[in-house]
């Protein structure tokens, strides 16, 4: 439990945002629920009685500082990320309270890292970007399976989704991420981030038991190739991700996902395998759990926690891997998600 310290959640209302508020008040955080949509936020305070709400827009710089005022952090829940992240960050600066998002855009999280790393660090203040099941969990998996090594040839981080049925803010976001970069695809070789107009490439890919090998989808670059290569020293990084999974988020009618649980989660189950190597060494790690969505919560949250209580690396900004210790991470989140480290 927590001293019951106040967290902004902006964009409370979205569907990751309501499993962030639940799991801060599981955790015994107080949410403040801010967001840009009056109307949602009121109807979801409604359904939080005692919790405080502040509607805000990222066009209105007062109104973001008064939505965060008395908060010790905030967490940006509201995508598109290319729109929120900036002017949310620049009021967490004002404030002088970290800031963490869960923003699977590829763009987005370069942008926080170019524009904000000397100005979070001459602040004092923390600025993580993809805190999230993209981003974070595949950060945290390569830096654990790192351990001792200092360096790397290649990092592999193969997501095997059950199934993948995309919020409305995640196609939202794909759409943002496609429109910035013309339509070409993005992947992380030779040190560097490099834009094809040429199809990846489609392989099988050896998951562990139960899901054992499944066709892949390779070079379904993630928001990975950005954390990663911010602060190990991998000069290649490629994501994959299995065929149906990404067959449903091609699809434009596979429906949002439906809760199946009292926590609301979707059926959707997921095996993060990672594979880093050096010279002729492997290391690998894995977790699996339920619902990339619904994981996204206790990783912010557990994120929020050490910020909050000192559990940190660095200040500025930086990723899961960088700030946190990635295998304490990992293993405080086994309510969560299953984890094996095979070094």
């Amino acid at each position: 439990m927590t001293s019951g310290q106040t967290v902004a959640v902006f964009g409370a209302y979205g569907h990751t945002g309501r499993f962030v508020v639940a799991e801060l008040r599981e955790r015994g955080f107080v949410p403040l629920l801010s967001g840009r949509d009056a109307n949602k936020l009121r109807e979801l305070a409604a359904s939080h009685p005692g919790l405080g709400h502040r509607p805000a827009s990222v066009d209105d710089p007062a109104a973001l500082d008064r939505a965060l005022a008395g908060a010790a952090a905030v967490i940006n829940c509201a995508g598109p990320f290319a729109v929120t992240a900036a002017p949310v960050i620049e009021a967490a600066l004002r404030a002088g309270i970290p800031y963490l998002d869960v923003a699977a855009e590829i763009e987005a999280n370069l942008d926080t890292f170019a524009h904000f790393a000397d100005r979070a660090r001459a602040a004092g203040v923390v600025v993580v970007t993809a805190m999230a099941f993209y981003g974070g969990l595949g950060d945290l998996l390569v830096t654990a399976a790192m351990a001792d090594w200092t360096a790397a040839d290649e990092a592999h981080i193969a997501y095997g989704l059950s199934g993948w049925h995309p919020t409305a803010g995640t196609r939202t976001a794909g759409t943002v991420s496609r429109q910035r970069r013309a339509g070409r695809r993005i992947r992380y070789s030779h040190g560097r981030l490099e834009y094809r107009d040429d199809a990846p490439p489609t392989l099988k890919w050896p998951f562990p038991e139960p899901m054992g090998a499944r066709a892949v989808i390779g070079e379904f670059t993630m928001a990975d190739v950005v954390t990663v290569p911010s602060h190990l020293a991998i000069p290649e990084v490629c994501t994959y991700m299995t065929v149906e999974a990404a067959g449903d988020l091609a699809t434009p009618d596979t429906p949002t996902p439906t809760a199946v649980d009292e926590r609301g989660r979707s059926a959707q189950t997921f095996l993060v395998d990672v594979i880093v190597r050096a010279g002729g060494t492997e290391r690998r790690a894995s977790a699996s759990g339920q619902d990339i969505y619904a994981i996204t919560a206790p990783l912010v949250v557990e994120a929020v926690h050490r910020v909050l209580t000192g559990q940190t690396r660095t200040v500025g900004a930086a990723s899961a891997g960088a700030l946190f210790d990635a295998p304490g991470f990992l293993r405080a989140l086994s309510p969560h998600i299953s984890l094996e480290l095979r070094q």
